[in-house]
Protein backbone atom coordinates (compact mmCIF):
# COMPACT_ATOMS: atom_id res chain seq x y z
CA UNK A 1 0.00 0.00 0.00
CA UNK A 2 1.50 3.36 -1.06
CA UNK A 3 1.34 6.81 0.58
CA UNK A 4 -1.84 7.91 -1.16
CA UNK A 5 -3.58 4.53 -1.09
CA UNK A 6 -3.10 4.36 2.66
CA UNK A 7 -5.16 7.54 3.08
CA UNK A 8 -8.25 5.30 3.17
CA UNK A 9 -7.16 4.25 6.67
CA UNK A 10 -7.00 7.86 7.79
CA UNK A 11 -10.18 9.18 6.18
CA UNK A 12 -12.74 7.83 8.72
CA UNK A 13 -10.66 9.22 11.59
CA UNK A 14 -10.49 12.64 9.94
CA UNK A 15 -14.25 12.64 9.43
CA UNK A 16 -14.73 11.78 13.12
CA UNK A 17 -12.42 14.65 14.04
CA UNK A 18 -14.49 17.11 11.99
CA UNK A 19 -17.67 15.79 13.62
CA UNK A 20 -16.16 16.12 17.11
CA UNK A 21 -15.11 19.72 16.51
CA UNK A 22 -18.55 20.56 15.16
CA UNK A 23 -20.22 18.80 18.10
CA UNK A 24 -18.26 20.63 20.78
CA UNK A 25 -18.81 24.00 19.10
CA UNK A 26 -22.55 23.50 18.67
CA UNK A 27 -23.04 22.08 22.18
CA UNK A 28 -21.02 24.84 23.83
CA UNK A 29 -22.79 27.54 21.81
CA UNK A 30 -26.18 26.06 22.71
CA UNK A 31 -25.60 26.01 26.47
CA UNK A 32 -23.60 29.24 26.50
CA UNK A 33 -26.97 30.90 25.97
CA UNK A 34 -28.52 29.21 29.03
CA UNK A 35 -27.79 30.99 32.32
CA UNK A 36 -27.34 29.00 35.52
CA UNK A 37 -29.95 29.71 38.19
CA UNK A 38 -27.41 30.70 40.86
CA UNK A 39 -25.81 33.31 38.62
CA UNK A 40 -22.26 32.00 39.05
CA UNK A 41 -19.65 33.10 36.52
CA UNK A 42 -16.92 30.76 35.35
CA UNK A 43 -14.50 32.71 37.54
CA UNK A 44 -16.80 32.38 40.58
CA UNK A 45 -17.01 28.63 40.16
CA UNK A 46 -13.28 28.17 39.65
CA UNK A 47 -12.32 30.29 42.66
CA UNK A 48 -14.89 28.59 44.88
CA UNK A 49 -13.84 25.06 43.88
CA UNK A 50 -10.16 25.83 44.40
CA UNK A 51 -10.81 27.55 47.74
CA UNK A 52 -12.96 24.68 49.03
CA UNK A 53 -10.24 22.22 48.01
CA UNK A 54 -7.62 24.23 49.90
CA UNK A 55 -5.71 25.10 46.73
CA UNK A 56 -4.95 28.68 47.70
CA UNK A 57 -1.77 28.72 45.60
CA UNK A 58 -3.70 28.21 42.34
CA UNK A 59 -4.78 31.42 40.60
CA UNK A 60 -7.63 31.98 38.15
CA UNK A 61 -6.91 34.18 35.14
CA UNK A 62 -8.62 35.25 31.94
CA UNK A 63 -7.06 34.26 28.61
CA UNK A 64 -7.86 35.47 25.11
CA UNK A 65 -9.60 33.26 22.57
CA UNK A 66 -12.54 30.89 22.34
CA UNK A 67 -12.37 27.54 24.17
CA UNK A 68 -8.73 28.21 25.06
CA UNK A 69 -9.36 27.20 28.67
CA UNK A 70 -6.60 25.21 30.33
CA UNK A 71 -4.74 24.50 33.56
CA UNK A 72 -1.04 25.38 33.69
CA UNK A 73 0.60 23.02 36.21
CA UNK A 74 3.95 24.82 36.09
CA UNK A 75 2.58 28.22 37.11
CA UNK A 76 -0.41 26.83 39.07
CA UNK A 77 -2.94 28.83 37.07
CA UNK A 78 -6.42 27.98 35.80
CA UNK A 79 -6.89 30.06 32.66
CA UNK A 80 -10.43 30.65 31.43
CA UNK A 81 -11.31 31.99 27.98
CA UNK A 82 -13.30 35.16 27.38
CA UNK A 83 -16.45 33.10 26.77
CA UNK A 84 -16.11 31.39 30.16
CA UNK A 85 -14.43 33.75 32.64
CA UNK A 86 -17.25 36.30 33.08
CA UNK A 87 -20.10 34.21 31.67
CA UNK A 88 -22.93 32.91 33.85
CA UNK A 89 -23.90 30.21 31.37
CA UNK A 90 -24.17 26.51 32.20
CA UNK A 91 -21.51 25.83 29.57
CA UNK A 92 -19.09 28.26 31.23
CA UNK A 93 -19.64 26.73 34.65
CA UNK A 94 -19.01 23.23 33.28
CA UNK A 95 -15.79 24.22 31.52
CA UNK A 96 -14.48 26.15 34.54
CA UNK A 97 -15.15 23.17 36.81
CA UNK A 98 -13.40 20.86 34.35
CA UNK A 99 -10.22 22.95 34.39
CA UNK A 100 -10.33 22.96 38.18
CA UNK A 101 -10.56 19.19 37.92
CA UNK A 102 -7.06 19.25 36.43
CA UNK A 103 -5.83 21.41 39.32
CA UNK A 104 -7.26 18.84 41.74
CA UNK A 105 -5.54 16.04 39.81
CA UNK A 106 -2.27 17.90 40.11
CA UNK A 107 -2.71 18.48 43.84
CA UNK A 108 -3.57 14.84 44.51
CA UNK A 109 -0.77 13.46 42.32
CA UNK A 110 -3.07 11.80 39.80
CA UNK A 111 -0.86 9.18 38.12
CA UNK A 112 -1.88 9.70 34.49
CA UNK A 113 -1.45 13.48 34.77
CA UNK A 114 2.01 13.07 36.33
CA UNK A 115 3.01 10.65 33.57
CA UNK A 116 1.71 13.00 30.86
CA UNK A 117 3.70 15.89 32.32
CA UNK A 118 6.80 13.69 32.58
CA UNK A 119 6.76 12.65 28.92
CA UNK A 120 5.71 16.04 27.53
CA UNK A 121 9.28 17.24 26.73
CA UNK A 122 9.98 14.00 24.84
CA UNK A 123 6.66 14.20 23.00
CA UNK A 124 7.25 17.84 22.09
CA UNK A 125 10.64 16.92 20.63
CA UNK A 126 9.23 13.87 18.85
CA UNK A 127 6.26 15.69 17.33
CA UNK A 128 8.56 18.32 15.80
CA UNK A 129 10.81 15.73 14.17
CA UNK A 130 8.56 12.76 13.34
CA UNK A 131 6.77 14.00 10.23
CA UNK A 132 9.81 15.77 8.67
CA UNK A 133 11.85 12.58 9.10
CA UNK A 134 9.10 10.45 7.56
CA UNK A 135 8.66 12.77 4.58
CA UNK A 136 12.43 13.09 4.10
CA UNK A 137 12.77 9.32 4.31
CA UNK A 138 10.21 8.81 1.55
CA UNK A 139 11.81 11.52 -0.58
CA UNK A 140 15.30 10.01 -0.22
CA UNK A 141 13.99 6.43 -0.17
CA UNK A 142 15.80 6.07 3.17
CA UNK A 143 14.19 3.26 5.18
CA UNK A 144 16.06 4.09 8.40
CA UNK A 145 14.79 7.69 8.40
CA UNK A 146 11.21 6.53 7.91
CA UNK A 147 11.63 3.99 10.71
CA UNK A 148 13.02 6.61 13.09
CA UNK A 149 10.19 9.00 12.23
CA UNK A 150 7.59 6.31 12.91
CA UNK A 151 9.18 5.49 16.28
CA UNK A 152 9.09 9.16 17.26
CA UNK A 153 5.48 9.41 16.10
CA UNK A 154 4.68 6.52 18.44
CA UNK A 155 5.49 8.84 21.35
CA UNK A 156 2.87 11.28 20.05
CA UNK A 157 0.29 8.49 19.95
CA UNK A 158 1.16 7.48 23.52
CA UNK A 159 0.63 11.07 24.66
CA UNK A 160 -2.80 11.20 22.99
CA UNK A 161 -3.80 7.94 24.68
CA UNK A 162 -2.62 9.10 28.12
CA UNK A 163 -4.62 12.30 27.64
CA UNK A 164 -7.91 10.37 27.51
CA UNK A 165 -8.09 9.19 31.16
CA UNK A 166 -6.79 12.61 32.27
CA UNK A 167 -9.65 14.42 30.51
CA UNK A 168 -12.34 11.90 31.45
CA UNK A 169 -11.30 12.01 35.10
CA UNK A 170 -11.28 15.82 35.17
CA UNK A 171 -14.81 15.86 33.74
CA UNK A 172 -16.01 13.28 36.29
CA UNK A 173 -14.57 15.35 39.12
CA UNK A 174 -16.20 18.50 37.70
CA UNK A 175 -19.68 17.01 37.41
CA UNK A 176 -19.50 15.49 40.90
CA UNK A 177 -18.42 18.83 42.40
CA UNK A 178 -21.10 20.82 40.57
CA UNK A 179 -23.78 18.35 41.67
CA UNK A 180 -22.68 17.61 45.24
CA UNK A 181 -22.02 21.25 46.15
CA UNK A 182 -25.23 22.52 44.56
CA UNK A 183 -23.44 24.86 42.18
CA UNK A 184 -25.95 23.64 39.61
CA UNK A 185 -29.44 22.24 40.04
CA UNK A 186 -30.20 18.65 39.05
CA UNK A 187 -31.71 19.90 35.78
CA UNK A 188 -28.60 21.96 35.02
CA UNK A 189 -26.09 19.18 35.64
CA UNK A 190 -27.28 17.24 32.59
CA UNK A 191 -26.49 19.98 30.03
CA UNK A 192 -23.17 20.66 31.77
CA UNK A 193 -22.33 16.98 31.32
CA UNK A 194 -23.28 17.23 27.64
CA UNK A 195 -20.82 20.09 27.16
CA UNK A 196 -17.99 18.15 28.81
CA UNK A 197 -18.84 14.93 26.93
CA UNK A 198 -18.72 16.82 23.63
CA UNK A 199 -15.33 18.24 24.59
CA UNK A 200 -14.10 14.76 25.52
CA UNK A 201 -15.07 13.50 22.07
CA UNK A 202 -12.47 15.83 20.52
CA UNK A 203 -9.74 14.08 22.53
CA UNK A 204 -11.06 10.68 21.48
CA UNK A 205 -11.04 11.79 17.85
CA UNK A 206 -7.49 13.15 18.15
CA UNK A 207 -6.32 9.83 19.58
CA UNK A 208 -8.02 7.88 16.79
CA UNK A 209 -6.45 10.13 14.14
CA UNK A 210 -3.03 9.58 15.72
CA UNK A 211 -3.53 5.80 15.88
CA UNK A 212 -4.77 5.70 12.27
CA UNK A 213 -1.72 7.67 11.15
CA UNK A 214 0.62 5.36 13.04
CA UNK A 215 -1.08 2.29 11.55
CA UNK A 216 -0.80 3.86 8.12
CA UNK A 217 2.91 4.52 8.56
CA UNK A 218 3.53 0.99 9.84
CA UNK A 219 1.77 -0.55 6.84
CA UNK A 220 3.78 1.60 4.43
CA UNK A 221 6.97 0.82 6.35
CA UNK A 222 6.27 -2.89 6.18
CA UNK A 223 5.71 -2.60 2.43
CA UNK A 224 9.07 -0.86 2.01
CA UNK A 225 10.82 -3.58 4.02
CA UNK A 226 9.80 -6.26 1.52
Amino acid sequence: MDWYGSMIILLPAILLSFYAQSKVSSTFNKYSKVKNLNGYTGRDIAESILRNAGLFDVRVESVKGNLTDHYDPRKKVVRLSDSVYNSTSIAAVGVAAHECGHALQDAKGYAFLKFRHAIFPVVSFSSNLAMPLIFLGFFLDAFNLIQLGVILFGAVVLFQLITLPVEFNASSRAIAILDNNNYLSANEVKPARKVLNAAALTYVAAAIVAIANLLRFLIILNGRRR
